[in-house]
């Protein structure tokens, strides 16, 4: 059975995981073993019990939430082995040298910030055991000050997006813990520019399935308000 655009609720209290949440999210799909979410930022994906993956409290879009533990592993096997596809909406800081293009680095937490990730370079100190993340982008809209880009993470690693485009001088619009001191924010935003638009997953009964997430709202205001790049 399928449900589009349908309704569950949110946790009342956050110390406990529930095994459906349901109150105030949109749901994309829904059958026996899988449940869809368009979580909205401001939501930690730590309160879903058997999550197949995460977003960051403040990414919104697509999430996976798996109804017993036969499917988690299932489809959790799919993302270990990059099987996945991911996209992503982000809208970055400045313009970007090339409108399209990829990043490969090691990844790993920082030493002088434990709530971050960096990027560690081969062989510099810190980085054994360090882990590859590949990053794919276009642009697809350029504005006087940022660029709204579509991203593609090839890997799944923690604060990847965010991390990357940091590291090449264009951190996502509102990002408080990657950004740049005293660094331009387009009126408005509450939150950083990023949002999980769409994804592609192998299901249990080995039905491959497409689900879609638009830009929220909250996002599509900022977009009209800024200048287009002439």
């Amino acid at each position: 059975m399928t449900s589009k655009r349908s309704w569950v609720q949110i946790p009342q209290c956050p110390q406990k995981k529930f095994k459906m949440p349901n109150e105030g999210l949109k749901v994309i799909y829904e059958d026996d073993d899988l449940l869809v979410i368009d979580k909205p930022a401001g939501i930690n994906s730590d309160v879903f019990e058997k999550r197949v993956h995460r977003l960051d409290k403040e990414t919104s879009g697509i999430l996976l939430v798996a109804k017993n533990d036969k499917t988690l592993e299932f489809l959790q096997k799919q993302f270990r082995e990059r099987k996945v596809e991911k996209k992503y909406l982000a809208l970055v800081i400045g313009n970007l040298k090339n409108k399209k293009g990829a990043t490969e680095s090691l990844i790993g937490r920082s030493a002088g910030n434990r709530k971050k990730q960096k990027i560690y370079l081969p062989h510099e100190p810190g980085s054994q055991g360090k882990r590859i993340a590949i990053t794919k982008y276009q642009t697809l809209q350029r504005f006087k000050d940022y660029d709204l880009i579509e991203v593609e993470p090839k890997t799944g690693r923690k604060h990847q997006i965010r991390t990357h485009f940091s590291y090449l001088g264009h951190p996502i619009a509102g990002d408080n813990l990657y950004g740049f001191k005293n660094q331009p924010r387009p009126q408005g935003l509450k939150r950083q520019f990023l949002h999980a638009c769409y994804l592609k997953i192998k299901l249990p009964n080995n039905q491959e399935k497409e689900f879609k997430s638009e830009l929220p709202e909250d996002l599509q205001k900022i977009l009209k308000n800024l200048n287009l790049k002439n």
